[in-house]
C-alpha cells in the first residue's frame, strides 16, 4: 500500500510561474513583425485575443498564425504567401533562448519569478504532491525550475513530452509521474493551474475522458493584465468561460486551506 495524499497539483509554466511578458511574448511579436517585414509587430491584445481562441499554445504555431492573419487582411491567401516554418522557429528561439548554442542569453535571462520555492515546501507539508505540465521545452523549463527555482527533479512534461494542450496527455502523463514516485494510488482530486484558455480546456478534457477522478482548473492572471482592471476582469471572465473553478491574481493565493476548499 502506498502512501495517500490529498491532492495533486499541476502547474503550468509560463504565466504561472514565470512572467514570459517580455519573453516569450515579445519573441512572438519580433517574429511577427520580422516575418511581415516590419509591417505588423502584434500587442499584447492581440496576442491575448488569439490565445483566448484556446488551441494557440504553442507560440510557435501562434506566430505563425498571426503572420498569416495579417496577410490576409491584407487581401492575401495563405497559399500565396508561402512561410518557412523552421526559419520561424529558428528566430523565435534565437529571440528566446539566444544565439549561444552553448547557454540561455536570449529574452529567458530576464524572466521574473511569480513564486518562490518555499511555495511548493507548503504543499508537500501538506500533504500535496505537485508537478508541471507545460508547453515550454525542456531545457526552457529546466531553466526555470532548476536553475532559478533550485526544485530538485520536478516532476516536468514539456513540450517534447506530449502533445499541445488542450489536448489532456501531458497532464495524465504528470500525474501517472508523480503517482509513481511516490507510490500513491488513491485517486486524489487533480487541479491544473493555468493562465490562458487552453489550459482550462485541458482540464475540461481531462474530465471527459477520465470522469471517474475529481478534476478542478484554476486560473492565473498573468502579469501583462494586472495593470489595467478592465483587461483583468475580461481576461478572468475568459477563463471562467473556459471552465475556471477560481481565478487568482498569483499563483501563491492557491494555499492549500484553498485547494482543500475547492476539492471538497
Amino acid at each position: 500500500m502506498g502512501a495517500k495524499i490529498s491532492a495533486i497539483v499541476i502547474f503550468d509554466i509560463d504565466g504561472v510561474i514565470r512572467d514570459v511578458s517580455g519573453s516569450y511574448r515579445r519573441a512572438i511579436a519580433d517574429t511577427v513583425e520580422a516575418f511581415t517585414e516590419g509591417a505588423y509587430r502584434p500587442s499584447q491584445d492581440d496576442i491575448d485575443r488569439l490565445k483566448s481562441e484556446g488551441c494557440w499554445n504553442n507560440d510557435w504555431h501562434a506566430s505563425q498564425e498571426l503572420v498569416y492573419r495579417y496577410f490576409e487582411q491584407c487581401g492575401q491567401a495563405r497559399g500565396d504567401r508561402p512561410l518557412d516554418y523552421d526559419a520561424l522557429v529558428a528566430f523565435f528561439q534565437s529571440r528566446y533562448r539566444g544565439t549561444d548554442p552553448n547557454t540561455m542569453n536570449g529574452y529567458i535571462c530576464q524572466e521574473p519569478l511569480l513564486v518562490s520555492n518555499g511555495y511548493f515546501d507548503r504543499l508537500t507539508d501538506a500533504g500535496m504532491s505537485w508537478g508541471f505540465f507545460s508547453g515550454a521545452m525542456r531545457a526552457e523549463a529546466a531553466y526555470i525550475l532548476e536553475g532559478a527555482l533550485k526544485l530538485k527533479q520536478p516532476v516536468v512534461v514539456a513540450m517534447e513530452d506530449a502533445p499541445s494542450k488542450p489536448d489532456p496527455t501531458g497532464l495524465f502523463d504528470a500525474i501517472a509521474r508523480i503517482e509513481e514516485r511516490h507510490n500513491c494510488h488513491n485517486n486524489a482530486p487533480v487541479i491544473y493551474v493555468g493562465d490562458t484558455v487552453a489550459d482550462l480546456y485541458t482540464v475540461g478534457k481531462a474530465q471527459q475522458e477520465r470522469p471517474q477522478r475529481t478534476w478542478v482548473g484554476v486560473g492565473v492572471l498573468p502579469p501583462h493584465v494586472h495593470h489595467n482592471l478592465e483587461r483583468q476582469a475580461a481576461y478572468s471572465e475568459n477563463l471562467k468561460n473556459a471552465g475556471a473553478a477560481i481565478v487568482l491574481d498569483n499563483v501563491e493565493q492557491l494555499t492549500p486551506e484553498v485547494i482543500g476548499e475547492i476539492v471538497d
